[in-house]
C-alpha cells in the first residue's frame, strides 16, 4: 500500500494524501499566510478539510475552500455551526474524544490547550467552540497527530498512550503556542520520535525554531525532527 504524504504550505496548514490518494486539508489558510508559497494558494482538489479552532491564521479560506471544493469539513460542534452561516453545506461536527469515518480516514478529536473565538469585520469575538488537535487514522495503519494551537499539557502523554501515534505536528513559535523548550518536554511526554515543527517563523514574534528543539532534544535515541519549509512534501 502506497505511503502518506505530508506537505506544509506554511503556519499550521498542512496537505496529507492518503494512500488512496485522497488530500486532506488541515487548518485552510493560504491567501493571506505570508508563509504559504504563491503555487500553494489554490489547494485543490481537497476531499476533506480539518479546522482545529475559530482563529482567522487556522480556519479564514475554509469557508470559500470547502464551497469551491465540495469538500467535508471536520470541526467541534460550534465552529461547525459557524461554518454553516459562513455557507459551508457539507459538515461533520464531533467533539473531543469521539472518532468518526470521515471517508478515506478515520479521525479522533483530542484536547488542545488554547483559545478559540472567530473575530468578525468589527472585532467582536464569537465563540466558536474550545480548540482541539486531531489525530488521523489512515488505512494503511499510520497515525498522525495535528496538536493545533497549543501549550503544554499533561494529557498529552494520555493521548500518546492511548492513540499512539507514528507522527506529531507540534507548535513551536512560541508567544501564541508552545516555544521549543515546552516542545521540547512535550516530546519527552509523549515519547514520539517523529516530529514536524510547525506554527513558526510566519511573524517575527513566533520566533522558535526547529534547530533549537533539535538541541533541547539532542540526548533522545532516534528522535527525527522533520523539519520542513513550506512548500516542502515530506514522505511518512
Amino acid at each position: 500500500m502506497s505511503n502518506v504524504t505530508l506537505q506544509w504550505l506554511g503556519h499550521s496548514t498542512f496537505i496529507a494524501t492518503s494512500p488512496e490518494g485522497a488530500r486532506i486539508l488541515i487548518d485552510p489558510w493560504v491567501h493571506s499566510n505570508p508563509a504559504c508559497p504563491a503555487h500553494c494558494h489554490n489547494p485543490a482538489p481537497i476531499e476533506l478539510i480539518l479546522v482545529t479552532h475559530g482563529h482567522g491564521d487556522h480556519i479564514s479560506d475554509c469557508p470559500s475552500i470547502a464551497r469551491s471544493t465540495g469538500a467535508t469539513v471536520v470541526g467541534i460542534l460550534e465552529l461547525c455551526h459557524w461554518l454553516k452561516a459562513q455557507g459551508v453545506s457539507k459538515l461533520l461536527e464531533m467533539n473531543k474524544g469521539g472518532t468518526v469515518d470521515a471517508g478515506p480516514v478515520k479521525v479522533t478529536m483530542v484536547h488542545a490547550d488554547h483559545s478559540g473565538g472567530v473575530i468578525d469585520g468589527n472585532n467582536v469575538v464569537h465563540y466558536a467552540g474550545e480548540p482541539v488537535g486531531f489525530i488521523v487514522h489512515f488505512s494503511n495503519g499510520l497515525r498522525l497527530w495535528h496538536t493545533g494551537d497549543t501549550a503544554i499539557f499533561g494529557d498529552m502523554a494520555l493521548i500518546a498512550d492511548i492513540y499512539k501515534p507514528d507522527v506529531v505536528l507540534l507548535p513551536i513559535g512560541g508567544h501564541y503556542v508552545m516555544s521549543p523548550v515546552e516542545a521540547s518536554k512535550a516530546v519527552r511526554l509523549t515519547g514520539i520520535k517523529r516530529i514536524v515543527p510547525m506554527h513558526f517563523g510566519t511573524f517575527p514574534v513566533l520566533s522558535g525554531t526547529p534547530d533549537e528543539l533539535a538541541r533541547l532534544t539532542a540526548d533522545i535515541d532516534g528522535l527525527q525532527i522533520l523539519a520542513m519549509k513550506p512548500g516542502d512534501t515530506l514522505t511518512l
